[in-house]
């Protein structure tokens, strides 16, 4: 098969590669489309250290049954399924809880580490536990359902922060995660949304998915910004999508006394923190990570269109352009948002859709 090879860092290219096959709990996936995440982009240069080459990255993906393994009874060859990035174990103290994403034995597909290493899906096929799979509707396209991993990330970030029905909230960062945390807020019952970011075309397209108010501004100016649109209270709670160290200052500075911080963003591995504001103004502070079963949500939300992916989808490209594309993300070049690559040689018109 084809599959996209990082063989060393900063450098991609096209591989023959084995094609494999299921195990007795797995399934066997012709990959439709898989979208290029930001940590796939910084796996490429080998900044996360958890990309180790050589290794095909790719998780947020969706494709066709192609096999099953002999154990497999919920889905058959010819399935139209999408899958977690997350693969979890079923059987630890967190699973058992239903907060698979806390995993003790915790992989994710694409990712190579110290720990374990999980072939990915910029490649023509690839096997997946059959537990982490989800059947997708005959009307939804695959590009769509490759943004369906990043839409439950959103609304695990939503779910985590305890958002009460028309609450103000205010996210920072317009970019792929910050816009779909702006749509999870909107479809759970916010009040008024806000949006922050340096980039005006990111807030042009923030304005046409729902943002109440789009803030072109960040530290000191987005502080006053936001005192002036409620009335120097603060906001209920703040989406951080960033992870950066002035991001997250600003976050608490920019929320209400007994307000919350969900941190979504996760850039840098250390920040300061402004302890004293936390505490005093009884500010909480709420990480999450990646989805833990939002997956028939995002299906649902995305089918119904109260959550709109289309428009951040830039480009839908065959794997051999995959390279070109990294590049190109990696170069931070303006207005690219979601890439989707096809892996397939004859996609048809389905994956356009």
């Amino acid at each position: 098969m084809q599959a996209l090879l990082l063989s060393q860092y900063n450098h991609l290219e096209l591989a023959d590669l084995p094609t494999p096959s299921p195990a007795p709990d797995e399934l066997l996936i012709q990959v439709a489309a898989c979208g290029i995440c930001g940590s796939d982009v910084h796996g490429f240069d080998g900044s996360t250290g958890r990309r180790i080459p050589p290794i095909v990255m790719g998780h947020e993906a969706a494709g066709i049954v192609s096999a099953i393994g002999s154990a497999v009874t919920a889905f058959a060859p010819g399935d139209r399924v999408t899958f977690d990035s997350t693969v979890f174990c079923g059987t630890c103290h967190f699973c058992l809880l239903g907060q698979v994403n806390l995993c003790d034995n915790r992989q994710v597909i694409g990712v190579s580490c110290a720990e374990f290493r999980r072939p990915g899906a910029f490649a023509e096929y690839l096997t997946i536990p059959a537990r982490i799979a989800y059947h997708l509707p005959d009307t939804f396209s695959f590009p769509d359902a490759a943004m369906l991993e990043a839409v439950a990330v959103a609304l695990h970030g939503v779910a985590v922060s305890d958002l009460k029905p028309g609450e103000t909230v205010l996210v920072i960062g317009a970019g792929m995660i910050g816009l779909l945390l702006l749509q999870a807020a909107r479809a759970a019952g916010a009040g008024t949304v806000l949006i922050a970011d340096v980039d005006a075309t990111r807030l042009a397209l923030a304005a046409s998915l729902g943002a109440d108010h789009t803030l072109h501004a960040t530290g000191e100016a987005l502080l006053h910004a936001i005192h002036h649109h409620t009335d120097g209270r603060g906001v209920d709670l703040v989406l951080e999508a960033v992870g950066a160290n002035q991001t997250i200052s600003t976050a608490i500075d920019c929320t209400r006394k007994g307000g919350t911080v969900t941190l979504v963003g996760n850039i840098s591995p250390k920040v300061d923190l402004p302890l004293q504001k936390v505490v005093s103004r009884q500010i909480r502070l709420q990480g999450s990570c990646a989805s833990s079963g939002e997956y028939p949500q995002a299906i649902d939300l995305i089918a119904t269109g109260k959550i709109k992916v289309a428009p951040l989808i830039t480009a839908i490209a065959p794997l051999s352009d995959g390279p070109s594309w990294f590049e190109r993300l990696h170069a931070r070049e303006p207005n690219l948002m979601k890439i989707v690559l096809d892996p397939r040689t004859d996609p048809g018109t389905e994956s356009r859709s």
